[in-house]
């Protein structure tokens, strides 16, 4: 009702107060202005109005009508409630201004909030409903109002029904993940359905497909673009990044997957695309963490599998490049199966193999904690046949290389002593670089051995890090009795005159190889008196046992083991020192002995103990502690800590005694 009063004009655009005449039969709304004046002229705001009288022909005369339901009024009645109502819109008349104003009660409204500062505009909106009121009109307004509150209960209506609707949205919302389950796993059981049917037939195409487009990128047997495969290798080459060496390789498999033919991908390309990103991730000393992301893209595990499929068509050299640069991408942590693979195919072309590519593959394999004995077993076979073209740095890698895998290499071991037989042939460098022979440069070569080898005695000019790896290689082979060792051993002699810094890893790595091969020496073979002199083995002890870069750090299997070993109350010591080792824990009273062997002790694949490993393990025995093993792998089958207890029981009862060991 209250919008219905808005067609008053504001006091602001009007001075003259309308007067509302409501016709029933049209329910139409007439304004007629009378003129007013307002003249303030006392402190409490007394008003003289001049006011004309209201002619009856400015109002209309409600006669009587019977479908309203309202009565007839006599024209004295008219004026009566035309003057009360103008007697209560302007308030009562004071013509001489002697009165002051009354206070009239006004009833508070819901709708209109009283204050002190209503204007007359309020007012005449009381007013007017009271006229409406007394005119009979109520009704007619009510009819007017139930319709827009009828309007309204519509609107709520939709309004509750689109909550409903929301509501049943958010429950559809919170199902959808089950129901996407549900659907996923349905289509799982359609696509396999569908592939059992008509005897796997569209499975059959579906792998098809996937060997054609395999086929087409791998076409190395069939007709090629000798430009192409030209300036593709010297894209490779000229890439600056292992990324951008990756961005150039994927966008030619992508031009070939879409149909470019002949693939400029020849297995050569293949091959350098590896070999260059391994060599640039060196480059820059690449962290470990980013070279492992770096393997795990989705590129570069295309370009990987493409490689192992090329592997059968590549050359000896494209299969120790391979190799080489994934065990500087992936490190003993990645490519499992595609080192067997690089195992199973080189075995078939050994034969092939040059002095390079015998030290890339076995230093690759090595480094990654593979074991691989029947392609070692040949490799050294392949190595003793071509003794003579060994460089330096290749004797000393696949030396190494035998050793940290504990593979047999008496054939080589046995060639060497028979090519080198006079300590003449061993010179000693000092400071010099040791070179770098992994690196395929542009399209294949293959290494030109040096004429003097063929050419009378060879000789050889070994570094400090070569004569290092090379003693360390046979104290762990057990062969330091061997005419070979011997002259590399007394070529140490002249870094007599050389400084070792506790300052340089590199120092300190010599230095603890040559003090654990003396201790060896003096160990287990003292007939043979070749223990260094008692002043360098001093100055090398010293720098050996340094624990700059030798900080030991525990594990949380070994922090297990030596809280089990708390329960057995026996007098363990804990990280106890023999001549240059370390052992877990000691009973120093009964000479025991216990190592906790974690997985860089053993070949990730075979399990085996590693290299160094035999060698401690040999060296301990040796100096009269009867040893004692425990291994993670084992140690993980146990469920709980009564089996570990019972586990250790087991391993010490042995050593121990019954008695000693029902405490565990």
């Amino acid at each position: 009702m209250e919008g219905l009063l808005n067609t008053f004009p504001h006091p602001q655009r009007s001075l003259q107060p309308p007067l509302v005449v409501f016709n029933p039969k049209t329910t139409l709304l007439h304004n007629h202005h009378v003129p007013m004046t307002t003249n303030t002229t006392t402190p409490f705001s007394n008003r003289r109005l001049h006011l004309g009288f209201f002619p009856k022909n400015n109002c209309i005369n409600i006669k009587r009508d019977n479908s309203l339901g309202i009565k007839n009024m006599d024209d004295d009645d008219d004026d009566n409630d035309d003057m009360d109502w103008e007697s209560e819109f302007v308030g009562e008349l004071d013509p001489l201004g002697f009165l002051p104003p009354k206070k009239r009660k006004q009833q508070k409204s819901r709708l209109l909030d009283d204050s002190d500062e209503m204007d007359w505009c309020v007012r005449a909106r009381k007013s007017a409903l009271k006229s409406i009121e007394a005119r009979g009109l109520t009704s007619t307004m009510e009819d007017l109002v139930t319709v827009n509150k009828k309007t309204k209960k519509k609107n709520k209506k939709k309004l509750a029904n689109k909550n409903k609707i929301d509501k049943k949205d958010k429950e559809l919302e919170e199902d959808s993940d089950f129901d996407s389950r549900e659907k996923d796993f349905e289509l799982q059981n359609m696509n396999t359905t569908v592939s059992m049917i008509a005897g796997g037939l569209f499975e059959e195409r579906k792998e098809k497909t996937k060997e054609a487009f395999v086929q087409r990128l791998l076409q190395f047997s069939g007709p090629s673009d000798r430009r192409k495969e030209i300036n593709l290798n010297r894209a490779i080459v000229e890439a600056q990044t292992a990324e951008e060496v990756l961005e150039v390789t994927v966008e030619t498999i992508m031009a070939v997957g879409k149909g470019l033919s002949p693939s400029p991908l020849s297995p050569l390309n293949i091959a350098t695309a590896l070999n260059r990103i391994a060599k640039n991730m060196e480059k820059v000393s690449m962290m470990r963490t980013r070279r492992l992301a770096f393997a795990r893209q989705r590129e570069m595990s295309m370009l990987v599998g493409i490689a192992m499929t090329a592997l059968p068509e590549c050359s000896a050299q494209g299969i120790s490049n391979i190799s080489w640069a994934l065990s500087k991408i992936g490190g003993e942590l990645l490519y499992l199966s595609e080192m067997d693979r690089v195992a199973e195919v080189a075995l078939t072309k050994v034969g092939e193999f040059n002095s390079q590519n015998v030290a890339n593959l076995a230093g690759a394999f090595a480094s990654m904690q593979h074991s691989a004995p029947d392609l070692f077993s040949e490799l050294s076979k392949r190595a003793s046949d071509i003794i003579h073209t060994f460089r330096e740095q290749e004797l000393a890698q696949v030396l190494w290389a035998f050793a940290s895998l504990y593979e047999p290499a008496d054939p080589m071991l046995e060639s060497l002593d028979n090519a080198f037989k006079s300590i003449n042939q061993f010179n000693c460098c000092l400071g010099e670089k040791t070179p770098d022979y992994s690196e395929e440069r542009g399209m294949e070569s293959n290494a030109v051995p040096d004429l003097d080898r063929f050419l009378g005695s060879p000789s050889l000019n070994f570094n400090r890090d070569h004569l290092g790896n090379i003693a360390w290689s046979y104290a762990v082979l057990g062969q330091m009795d061997r005419v070979f060792f011997s002259h590399v051993w007394k070529t140490l002699s002249h870094f007599e005159e050389q400084r070792i810094s506790e300052q340089y890893r590199e120092d300190i790595m010599f230095a603890s190889q040559v003090h654990l091969v003396n201790q060896c020496l003096k160990l287990e073979y003292p007939h043979l008196q070749l223990s260094l002199r008692s002043d360098l083995e001093e100055k090398i002890a010293h720098a050996g046992k340094t624990k700059r870069f030798n900080q030991k750090m525990t594990s949380s299997f070994q922090k297990e083991v030596a809280r089990l070993l708390v329960s057995t109350g026996l007098d363990w010591v804990r990280e106890y020192a023999v001549d240059g080792y370390t052992l877990d824990a000691v009973l120093v009273d009964k000479k025991i002995a216990l190592e906790i062997d974690g997985p860089t002790h053993f070949s990730r694949n075979s399990g085996v103990p590693l290299g160094h490993t035999i060698l401690k393990r040999r060296y301990i025995s040796t100096a009269g502690w009867k040893l004692v093993s425990v291994s993670l792998q084992e140690w993980e089958e146990l469920q709980g800590g009564f089996e570990q207890q019972d586990y250790l029981r087991k391993v010490l009862e042995v050593h121990l005694g019954e008695g000693s060991t029902n405490t565990v």
